[in-house]
């Protein structure tokens, strides 16, 4: 589920993305197929823009669909490789996709919240946590780069605008909250 490039031997910033509600539009009962896919507008841009900078990008995805048996390990890659040739086509580079298949009662290491899927990537793309960003549309992804001391941006598709009031907490008030992924990406590489 992980396409992770051979090896870098300078440490790299990153920005790490999630994908359903970021990158593709979030559906209620998941992203179950290629038809589910729905990119959401000035994405793919933005991810071009990205790739023009000095910043790793690397896609963190809570799929929880798979353990649940709604989709299988090789339909869930199926539908990242789609998005990762509408990515390419539009000339973005990912340069790895770390996949959480895990449902949330399972407790494992990877599922945001949880910070694993970003630590695992700092080690097989040689990254320095603290000087990347993560841009999600969830509290969770908002924790989770707080738990692995990544810089955190909400993005208002997906359940991002739901979840904005959120950001009253003490703990989460400091966060950007932007339009979208566009957006997102402006406020990096304008903060880099």
């Amino acid at each position: 589920m992980v396409k992770v490039p051979t090896s870098y031997s300078k440490v790299r910033k990153a920005v790490f993305l999630d994908r359903d509600g970021v990158i593709n539009r979030n559906i209620t009962n998941y992203v179950q197929s290629i038809e589910n896919v729905h990119i959401i507008p000035r994405s793919l841009q933005a991810i071009a823009n990205l790739t023009k900078s000095e910043y790793a990008i690397v896609i963190v995805t809570n799929q929880s669909a798979i353990e649940r048996r709604l989709i299988t390990p090789e339909i869930a890659q199926q539908i990242n490789n789609f998005i990762l040739n509408k990515i390419q086509s539009t000339n973005g580079i990912i340069d790895g996709v770390y996949v959480c298949p895990h449902h949330p009662k399972t407790n494992c290491a990877c599922r945001k919240p949880k910070p694993g899927m970003l630590i695992r990537a700092a080690t097989d793309l040689n990254l320095d946590l603290e000087k990347s960003w993560l841009i999600g549309d969830a509290i969770t992804d908002m924790q989770a780069a707080i738990a692995a001391k990544v810089n955190p941006i909400l993005v208002s598709t997906g359940r991002g605008a739901k979840q904005a009031s959120n950001l009253d907490n003490n703990t989460l008030a400091h966060i950007p909250f932007v339009k979208d992924l566009y957006e997102a990406a402006e406020y990096v590489l304008s903060n880099t």
